[in-house]
């Protein structure tokens, strides 16, 4: 799914540091007094959780798995309930000596809007356990409850309440596939859903920020600045990070990471700011609790993720989104 990277500068990995809080400017600070004020929809945790339950229902969602062309019917057909335009972006790519069919799963609300954001996770799972302890099973699919479910189950249901209270400003979502395909080491071979839409970018407008999510769904899940969000755009992060502070304080950490490589990076490779919500904790099974060394394995199970998680992720999107003076 992801390669974690550790950075050393001079002799400190990336040291935890806190950044003064900047809060959100009120529509009439801005002179947007005059826009209808919408007051943010309530995020539904547990229906985004019954929507990683479906996922987990087609099995293994890894490209080339009966359970990936499975899911990614069902994915069209929920956001077609919602959206105001979904489309799929599909492309092959020879990885590993097997041409790969891959679909990107693209949706837009409020198309007549010139101001856009874009949020973005990964549908696919993992097509072999390569960080699993039994060797045995190395070889075997995961099911991928947090490591992709989970990020893909919070824009759902963002879908779901955006056809009901329509946002401020226009939004579009993109599901990726083939983040999770690479190798160990093999940077090449992951991320190949947002390498190739952000070479070949398949809304007609393009973003003025990106907000990736991934791993978000553990039940003692907690997110820091991770590096190349900070590096992209340090001023969304400190708002997001702002809002969701205030959500649930343990979670959102006011602390710096070091850069992990995923769907983010290849957005900001092509010029787009974006920032990645992520447990970065799990990457590389670095969590000092057994509990939570799942990251690439069999463990990586339903019995893991809380909707309490869910919430604190999927409300803090929402209020950023309905409460920002655009």
């Amino acid at each position: 799914m992801l390669f974690w990277i550790v950075v050393l500068t001079g002799s400190t990995l990336l040291p935890a540091c806190t950044q003064e809080q900047s809060r959100l400017p009120s529509r009439t600070e801005t002179g947007a007094a005059e826009q209808e004020a919408v007051s943010p929809p309530l995020f539904d945790s547990e229906n985004a959780y019954r929507l990683i339950e479906r996922q987990l229902s087609f099995g293994p969602r890894a490209p080339g798995l009966p359970g990936h062309d499975d899911c990614r019917r069902f994915l069209r057909q929920f956001l077609s309930q919602y959206a105001d335009t979904v489309f799929e972006q599909r492309f092959s790519q020879e990885v590993y000596g097997k041409q790969l069919v891959l679909t990107n799963i693209g949706a837009s609300f409020r198309p007549e809007h010139s101001t856009r954001i874009l949020f973005c996770a990964h549908w696919d799972t993992r097509p072999f356990a390569d960080e699993d302890p039994d060797p045995a099973k190395r070889t075997l699919p995961i099911l991928g409850a947090n490591d992709g479910a989970s990020g893909t189950a919070v824009l759902l249901e963002l879908a779901r309440l955006m056809a009901r209270t329509p946002p401020p400003i226009g939004v579009d979502i993109l599901l990726v596939d083939g983040e999770d395909y690479g190798k160990a080491t093999d940077l090449a071979n992951f991320c190949l859903g947002s390498r190739y839409a952000a070479r070949r970018y398949p809304f007609p407008v393009s973003p003025q920020w990106v907000i990736v999510v991934d791993l978000v769904g553990d039940r003692e899940a907690w997110f820091p600045w991770e590096e190349y969000s900070w590096r992209s755009a340090p001023e969304l992060l400190q708002e997001i990070w702002s809002l969701g502070s205030q959500i649930a304080p343990e979670k959102f950490r006011h602390t710096r990471y070091a850069p992990i490589f995923d769907d983010h990076v290849p957005f900001i490779e092509a010029g787009w700011r974006a920032v990645l919500i992520i447990d970065a904790e799990l990457v590389g099974n670095q969590s000092p609790s057994i509990r939570r060394r799942y990251w690439h394995t069999h463990r990586d199970v339903i019995e893991n993720i809380s909707t309490e998680s869910l919430h604190a992720v999927g409300q803090t999107l929402v209020n950023w989104l309905y409460r920002r003076a655009w």
